[in-house]
């Protein structure tokens, strides 16, 4: 295959065959959840693992092993290092080589087993801590969403072509909807949104489905604030950039990207992607209402 070259200025060559691979793989990763999914089995047969970060299933690392493997032999490069939410605590702190896949085999574990269908699959390449390929795929939507640095952000189904896709124009920022989990809310996020002008909120399981939320114009806004845990790289590096690419927005609240594969793996702080058209408010306006609900009382 085609070697890959950064030409400078977010500028790639080799970034096409490589992303026909990843969705591939993705498809692949989604019909083996599917399997899992829609089989005649019950939680118990999940063999549902319950640890610190969350629950774990035989579904996930069946889907990791699939795309490990299927990336590193489509690739067959030394130059590619792997970093995936089942295999990371067996690694060094940070991936060394500079072209770093980080991988989310299942985003939405506790949706899955639950069943709402609100789950994900997440393949990201990221180049010296940034993304510029992605991949996140929907199994019970039948939609997978891909982009490339620059090269913007497509939707396809199992039977249609890919087609470009675009956040909304929604602009006042009263008129904007939030997305949010059904879970996963501490009072500290609860009083932040508390304090934000939004319309509505919108609720929906896993990351990978909040943004698509946005993308497909159901929502405008998604935050992640941590709390005593913190989302990871692999649950922000891939839905961030199918985001920017189709026209939004994700960075922390003082405005800075986020940064991936720079040995510790939490995303700390407030995280904010948008449709971009209120965006900058968004990030001031969260600023403000974190440094008073922080500040000694």
């Amino acid at each position: 295959m085609t070697a890959l070259k950064s030409l400078g200025e977010n500028r790639y060559e080799g970034l096409e065959e490589i992303v026909a691979i990843a969705r591939s793989v993705g498809w692949g990763a989604a019909d083996i959840l599917q399997s899992y999914y829609r089989g005649d089995r019950s939680t118990d047969d999940l063999e549902v693992e319950n640890k610190k970060d969350g629950p774990v299933t035989a579904a996930d690392v069946a889907v990791n092993e699939y795309i490990l493997y299927n990336l590193q032999a489509s690739l067959n490069s030394p130059d590619f290092g792997y970093l995936s939410e089942e295999t990371y605590k067996s690694q060094t702190p940070a991936v060394e080589q500079p072209w770093v896949w980080i991988v989310d085999p299942l985003d939405g574990t506790r949706d899955f087993i639950d069943r709402t269908g609100e789950f994900a699959i997440h393949i990201a390449l990221t180049h010296q801590g940034r993304p510029i390929l992605a991949v996140v795929a929907l199994p019970e939507a039948g939609k997978l969403y891909y982009a490339t640095k620059g090269g913007g952000t497509y939707m396809e189904t199992r039977e249609g072509q890919p087609k470009p896709v675009r956040v909304s124009e929604r602009n006042a920022l009263e008129e904007l909807t939030l997305v949010v989990s059904r879970t996963h809310r501490d009072e500290r996020f609860n009083q932040l949104v508390q304090h934000l002008p939004f319309k509505n909120k919108h609720y929906v399981g896993s990351v990978g489905c909040k943004i698509a939320t946005i993308i497909d114009h159901q929502a405008d806004v998604y935050i992640s604030l941590s709390g005593k845990s913190a989302p990871k790289d692999w649950d922000m590096a891939a839905p961030e950039l199918i985001l920017t690419e189709a026209g939004g927005q994700f960075t922390h609240a003082d405005g800075t990207p986020p940064k991936y594969n720079q040995g510790d793996v939490n995303q700390w702080g407030c995280l904010i992607g948008s449709n971009g058209h209120c965006h900058d408010t968004l990030c001031a306006q969260a600023s403000e209402i974190l440094a008073q609900l922080d500040a000694p009382a």
